[in-house]
């Protein structure tokens, strides 16, 4: 029993004296902020595609619990008003909110993420002719994906789809807009690797 705490104690000791590393390899400097710009282009659910601009703000959460790392905070508007197709020239879309995103920052480079949008989802749109419904808000839910690409020092380039659902809309049918978007932003807490 002596030479099993013995053993033990040892091994604490020396497992107490090693340290995996001593300086980090990377330090965070600046804002934890990044601000894109891009283009999406959607089907809308209604047999047609719209385009349009969207712009974000992401926000990375510092101090928190390690397994937690690469969770942070977007805010995202995208406005659907040009090179529209279909049978709706009047249809146009537009929606502002924000969610959590998750970053696996795994890679020097490439960092995949998830996040889900809840947003403010205004729509315009000719249903009948004589019909005065005409336009419609409604709370948008909006899981999507993709990935980021280091250009160049503060510099990313950004790939995404995203899946809106604008529930209960005209008959009770849900709404369900889907796209794909491209942009550039720009990282105020810029990574400087050692």
């Amino acid at each position: 029993m002596r030479l099993k705490l013995a053993l033990i104690g040892l091994f604490l000791s020396a497992a107490s004296a090693a340290y995996p590393q001593i300086a980090p390899s990377a330090t965070q400097g600046g804002f934890p902020l990044s601000v894109g710009f891009g283009y999406s282009n959607f089907y809308t659910d209604w047999s047609r595609y719209e385009s349009g601009l969207t712009t974000w703000l992401d926000w990375d959460l510092d101090h928190i619990p390690r397994r937690l790392e690469g969770l942070g905070l977007e805010a995202q508007a995208r406005d659907l008003y040009f090179d529209r197709t279909g049978d709706n020239p009047n249809l146009s879309e537009y929606t502002l909110g924000g969610g959590p995103v998750y970053r696996w920052r795994h890679y020097r480079r490439f960092q995949p993420y998830g996040k889900v949008v809840f947003s403010l989802g205004h729509i315009t749109f000719n249903n009948k002719p004589g019909d005065y419904y005409t336009h419609d808000t409604r709370t948008v839910t909006a899981p999507g994906g993709g990935a980021s690409y280091r250009m160049w020092r503060n510099v990313w380039v950004r790939g995404e789809y995203e899946y809106q659902m604008w529930p209960d809309f005209l008959h009770h049918h849900t709404f369900n807009p889907k796209g794909l978007s491209v942009g550039v932003s720009y990282d105020l807490g810029h990574l400087h690797t050692r």
